[in-house]
């Protein structure tokens, strides 16, 4: 008999076993400082408010949040990113929740969250749209979704992210995952992103800010 392999399994083995090894070496691979960006709209979550950061990595967002007075959860497929976050949230006196988890199957909740960080995480399109259905009904009424990852141009620009367009969004791709919303910000175009040694120069970003209103 042939024991059949689950291709899900398979799938995130690899992808642990990917992310695993960019952060294995002692450098952080995306640097340790913050996200222009989230720094840019930190004035948006509630003071002290539950902070849930996917696919956190090495937890640069995370640290710089929890430094910043709020409650965070990072959430990533990597334990050796996660790891190394909980070293550097060590270093800067704060603490940082670290779930080990594919943020395709993680289960924030209902109303449990004052912001949800989505930065730089690049996923096809059907798991894309269906984590970003999930986070609005996770946010709290009040609560701000907060969203850049590189476009579809990012192709051009060649300094950073994924090499395969279906994980490229458009702005328009986005703001449809967030019909439940009101976006407060929407933007696609060219910034300069210098994050570690992966994140070099200009890039093409599609940013965005929802909130989710009182019913």
């Amino acid at each position: 008999m042939i024991a059949q392999t689950d291709p899900r399994a398979e799938t995130l083995r690899k992808l642990q076993a990917f992310w695993d090894a960019r952060y294995a070496a002692e450098e952080f691979a995306y640097g340790t400082a913050p996200n222009d960006f989230l720094v840019q709209v930190r004035g948006r979550i509630a003071p002290r408010g539950r902070v849930l950061c996917l696919a956190d990595g090495e937890g640069r967002n995370g640290v710089w949040l929890a430094r910043q007075g709020f409650h965070v959860t990072s959430v990533d497929v990597s334990a050796r990113g996660l790891d190394k976050a909980r070293a550097l949230a060590r270093q800067a006196g704060v603490h940082v929740d670290a779930v080990v988890c594919d943020v395709t199957r993680f289960d924030p909740g209902t109303a449990a969250w004052d912001a949800i960080a989505s930065i730089f995480l690049h996923l096809p399109p059907r798991p894309r749209r269906a984590l970003h259905e999930r986070c609005g009904a996770a946010l709290k009424p009040g609560g701000v979704f907060i969203y850049e990852a590189y476009g579809v141009e990012q192709l051009r620009y060649g300094t950073g992210g994924p090499k395969e367009p279906e994980l490229l969004p458009t702005l328009d791709d986005v703001l449809a995952d967030l019909h439940g919303l009101t976006i407060e910000h929407r933007f696609a175009g060219v910034r300069a992103v210098h994050e570690g040694r992966l994140h070099h120069g200009d890039g093409y970003v599609v940013q965005v800010v929802a909130v989710k209103k009182n019913p």
